[in-house]
This record gives structure tokens, C-alpha cells and sequence, in this order.
């Protein structure tokens, strides 16, 4: 309930930013079974917003340790079960020597194994940091490390690793496009070999076609969206029309505060969110007390709550109704 009530919100508030997120390839994702999700990393936590909303089931995210150190993202992390994996390059920084310790992702691994062997989806992020560069950063061997052993000592069948390409018209400005490239999976049930350096190389050369390789799509109208029943149109068109009239001012302001105070490309998308999250609660909550200060009715209230959420979905997804 968590999980899906968050993926809700994320999305519509990724649409305050975005103009649009299409996605191409979507058949190619297992509608369930036991999956690793191969991601390219430009764009900071706004790509595993962008994954869970993509994805149309439960993702367990990883995430880089040191996120921990601050106690509200933690707390944030344990209550949806994203499990922290601490990189080389900051165990390198943080220790006093040069010496690494290799077990220290065992109990992560151990976590995301049973996540597997119950059929879960993992996203994993396998050049191991968020980078600004256009194309594919080197990737680290986790990944396939962890689909061998998922393979070979916890036995886990079925297991695929799915590549997806995230690709951005201009990431770090508003009413832009961004584009999920899904590619062909790999199937870890026939892939020959055990060496995971050659792994990481077919995921490399998968992800790469994605993300790399890939191209916007061109924009098309859906000549069959003219078929509909009028009246489902009509009472569209007003929540989209409403959403849009209640949650402009307080969107508008995100906008220009998150670009105000972002000093990197990977800024801009996710302060919007944030800001824009908590500038829309704000916004409830003025809405709420002006209102039951005028009808002193529960259910009048409750119902025009109801109606800010429907407008602020439709506001986000009329124009697109692929993301809906």
C-alpha cells in the first residue's frame, strides 16, 4: 500500500517537471518472475522515480550507503525497503587505509537474493554513480555477480536482467521530454558461463543500445482517442482543467525555486518534486481550513480533497494518456 501510494504521487509529480515520460518497448518487461533491472545513471534519484513509475510492479531499489548517514532519508529508505550498497570509491574515501573490504555488500546481496527467490524485480544501477556524461560510464561487476550467484547458489529460475535506457531531451529543464527504452532481456536461464566479467560486458553492450544508441521517438496523436465516449472526454477534460487551475501556482513556484537553487544538471527535476510536493500540501491544506471554516461539513471537505487529486492525476496525464 506504501509502495503504490508513492508511485502514485511520484509520478504525477514527475509530469510537474517532465512534459512527458514515454515509454518504448513496454511488452519487453516480464509481467513477473524473478528480475534485474539494468539502469543507466544521469539524473540522480529522479531515474529510480522514473523506473518505479515505468515499471508496472513492486521494485526493490538499491541505492548508494552513504545516503544513509542522513537520518530522514534512512528512515525513508527502511520504509520502503531500499537496500544501500556501499561503493569502492566511498569506502576508499572514508577509510584510513587503502584496504577495501570485499564482504561488505554480503548481507545487501543476502537481501536482494531473497528478494529474487520470491520472484521479485531488483533495480540496480550498474555504473555505480549518477554522472552527467552522455554516454555509458564503465560498469561495475555487481550486477552480474549477483545474477551468477543468484543463479548458481540460490538456485533461482527464470531470472532475467532486463536493460533499460532512460534518456532525457534536457534533464535539468522544465516542460521537457524524457524517454524509458526497454531492451531484450537477458535470460540467465540459458546464458552460457559463469565468468562474470563477460556478463557485465553483454549487459554493457544491452544498455548501451538503449541509452546510448537510442533516439527520441517522434510525437504522434493517437487518431483513436477521437473515438471515445464524449461524456468520459468531457468529465476528463474538466478534472485535467481543474487540476491544472489548483495546482498551477504552487507548481509554477516549485519550478522556479528547485532552478533557483540548483547548482548541477541533476538538480532541477528532483528539488522541483520535492518543493512541489510540499507547496501542493501546503495548498490542501489552506484549500481545507478556507473551506471548513465556510461549511463545517466533513464529507464536503473530504470530497473536495478527493477532487484536488483527481484534478492534480488528470492535470499530469490527459495529454499522455500512455503514462496514465
Amino acid at each position: 500500500m506504501i509502495y503504490r501510494t508513492v508511485r502514485w504521487i511520484t509520478g504525477v509529480a514527475l509530469h510537474w517537471f517532465y512534459r512527458d515520460i514515454s515509454v518504448i518497448g513496454m511488452e519487453r518487461i516480464p509481467p513477473k518472475g524473478p528480475l534485474l533491472i539494468a539502469v543507466n545513471h544521469q539524473n540522480a534519484l529522479v531515474d529510480s522515480l522514473i523506473v518505479g513509475w515505468v515499471i508496472p510492479r513492486r521494485v526493490t531499489m538499491t541505492a548508494k550507503a552513504t545516503l544513509t548517514d542522513n537520518p530522514l532519508i534512512s528512515g525513508i529508505f527502511r520504509l520502503l525497503n531500499v537496500v544501500p550498497l556501499r561503493r569502492t570509491s566511498d569506502e576508499l574515501r572514508q577509510a584510513s587505509t587503502a584496504t577495501i573490504d570485499r564482504t561488505r555488500n554480503v548481507g545487501a546481496f543476502r537481501q536482494l537474493l531473497a528478494v529474487l527467490g520470491k520472484s521479485g524485480a531488483v533495480l540496480i544501477f550498474p555504473e555505480g554513480k549518477s554522472h552527467n556524461e552522455n554516454g555509458l560510464e564503465p560498469l561495475k561487476t555487481g550486477l552480474a555477480r549477483l545474477a551468477l550467484q543468484a543463479r548458481t547458489e540460490a538456485s533461482v529460475r527464470g531470472l532475467k536482467i532486463l536493460p533499460l535506457g532512460l534518456v532525457f531531451e534536457d534533464k535539468g529543464t522544465p516542460g521537457t521530454l524524457a524517454v524509458a527504452h526497454v531492451g531484450e532481456a537477458i535470460d540467465m536461464d540459458v546464458w552460457a558461463g559463469n565468468n562474470h566479467l563477460a556478463l557485465t560486458r553483454e549487459i554493457a553492450d544491452r544498455l548501451r543500445s538503449v541509452s546510448e544508441a537510442a533516439s527520441f521517438p517522434q510525437t504522434q496523436r493517437d487518431a483513436g482517442r477521437r473515438q471515445r465516449r464524449k461524456i468520459a472526454e468531457i468529465c476528463i477534460s474538466v478534472a485535467a482543467w481543474w487540476g491544472r487551475t489548483t495546482h498551477a501556482l504552487p507548481i509554477r513556484v516549485a519550478r522556479k525555486i528547485a532552478v533557483g537553487r540548483s547548482r548541477d544538471a541533476d538538480q532541477p527535476a528532483m528539488l522541483t518534486i520535492l518543493f512541489g510536493i510540499m507547496l501542493v500540501l501546503l495548498t490542501y491544506a489552506i484549500h481545507l481550513i478556507v473551506l471548513g471554516a465556510i461549511v463545517h461539513t466533513f464529507w464536503v471537505e473530504a470530497l473536495y480533497l478527493v477532487s484536488l487529486l483527481c484534478g492534480a492525476y488528470w492535470a499530469a496525464f490527459q495529454p499522455h494518456p500512455q503514462g496514465r
